[in-house]
Formats: C-alpha cells, structure tokens, sequence
C-alpha cells in the first residue's frame, strides 16, 4: 500500500518523507512565508525544527536565488523569483503618476509643501511636489538632487536598508552639504536606528535653512523602498506636536501610492 492508500479506518496513511530533505524545507518555509509577512532565523528554525545555523544556511540560498529577501530588520520577506511584477521595475514616470492624486489630496489636508522623491546612488533627486499658495511656503523641487541623508525622504529610504547597503552606498565617504548634521557613519548609523523605530523620519534644517521636513518610504511588495513622500515646512511654523498628523496623512498617502502600484500585493502601513 503507497503512503497515500486509505487504511481501513478509510484515513490516509501519514506521508513517506521527503527524498530530498533540503528542498523540502525549502518549500515549506516559502510556503510559510506566503501567508506571512516576514519571518527571522530563530522562527524559521522553530518552523521546521532544525537548528539556526541550517536555518541560516537556507535562508541565505533562498535569498541567492531572489525567492526571499533580507529586510533591514534582518528580517526575511517574499522575494521576486516568484512575482510577476518585479518592484525594481518602478520608474519614475510611474511613481509621478501613482502619486499624482495621493499628492494632491496631501497638500489639501495638511496645506504645506508636498514631494515624492527618489534615491539615485546616494542622493535624491525630487520628481514633482506642489505647494500651497500661502505666503511663507517652501517651494517645490523638480529634478533636484542632494544627499540622501540630509532629506526627511532620504532618510525614510535609507532606513529600509540594511546598513550592509548603507555602507556600499557611501563607501567612498559621506557628501558635503552646507547644513548636514551628519558627519560619520557612525552618526549615520544611529540616525537609521531612530527612523527605522519610529517609521518615519524628521528633517531639522539640515535639507537648507529654515526648512523643516517629515517623511514616510514608498515601499514594493517585498518591503524595498521605491521611493519617499515629504512635507517641507518653514520652520518658524513647524511645531513638533503635530508630527503625529503629519506621520498620519503621509502614511496614508504613501499607502495610496503602493496600492496604485501594486495592488493586493503592497505592504500595509501601520
């Protein structure tokens, strides 16, 4: 009798195991991760009851063939292999016009300048924005670059990297720029820290002065950033009480955004 043929309770037999065990775990963690969000070593050995350090091993050849992907969380997400929208694929043009709505709505709501932004190596370059007719208003940037790491919206994506890729980005040292506060990648580091606990990050005259500025990340489906959404604020009317707002509509503006993108598939923003 094969380990499928009914006994004769009329139950079936208990499967044979596996005859190529790697491969097996394998699919049983993909399997796994498809109806969760992300998963660590630790869990995944728990999982299939092995230990970490094979866990490990796996992971990392599941990661080799772009099946999953490592978070900046150090944590393990669906990767592309198995997706037939690839979310490296985002172009400019498509997140400009993913965003074009959820911009507007935006400014509405909080009346201040508004951005979607890129990283290009290790600055951003703006795409388009709009502003509010008052007065005292930040203008808007278009095709504008500078680093990364001085802009709300650069740091919201720098913070969906491992620090591993930090580290490639800015190998060959961090830019200068007239009013950044960071200096050293230490520095760096621990301002990465802080953005990926809180899930937004703050800019304090360091993009230029008298400009203040809240950012949340565009993110795909595995986690990966493809792209940032601001609010540029003058500074003598930026009030660090109402960054919770802020973090708020732009959480929902970016979520906007990923569905508009990719549908079903976009992570959710908490």
């Amino acid at each position: 009798m094969s380990s499928w043929d009914s006994g004769p309770s009329g139950e079936l037999a208990e499967e044979s195991p596996a005859p190529v065990e790697s491969v097996d775990r394998a699919l049983r963690l993909l399997l796994y991760l498809r109806d969760h969000d992300s998963i660590s070593v630790k869990e995944a050995a728990a999982h299939l009851g092995i230990a970490a350090s094979t866990a490990h091993r796996l992971l990392s050849t599941l990661i080799r063939r772009k099946f999953i992907v490592q978070d900046f969380a150090r944590r393990y997400r669906m990767g592309t292999a198995l997706s037939i929208e690839d979310p490296g694929r985002v172009t400019g043009s498509m997140l400009v016009a993913a965003a074009e709505q959820p911009l507007a709505e935006l400014q509405a709501r909080v009346g201040e300048t508004v951005q979607v932004m890129v990283l290009r190596g290790g600055n951003i370059r703006f795409l388009d924005g709009l502003e509010p007719e008052a007065v005292l208003r930040v203008s808007r940037r278009v095709d504008d670059e500078m680093p990364a790491f001085v802009s709300a919206g650069g740091k919201a994506i720098l913070g969906r990297l491992s620090n591993q890729e930090v580290e490639e980005i800015y190998r060959r040292g961090l830019m200068a720029w007239p009013t950044r506060r960071v200096q050293t990648m230490q520095m760096l580091k621990r301002m990465l820290t802080q953005v990926r606990q809180r899930g937004y990050a703050l800019s304090a005259e360091e993009t230029e002065q008298g400009v203040a500025g809240v950012g949340v990340s565009v993110v795909g489906p595995d986690a990966r950033p493809v792209g940032a959404l601001t609010i540029a604020i003058p500074s003598a009317r930026f009030r660090r009480a109402l960054v919770p707002e802020y973090v708020a509509a732009l959480q929902a503006a970016a979520q906007r955004v990923q569905d508009e993108l990719f549908g079903s598939s976009s992570v959710r923003h908490s």
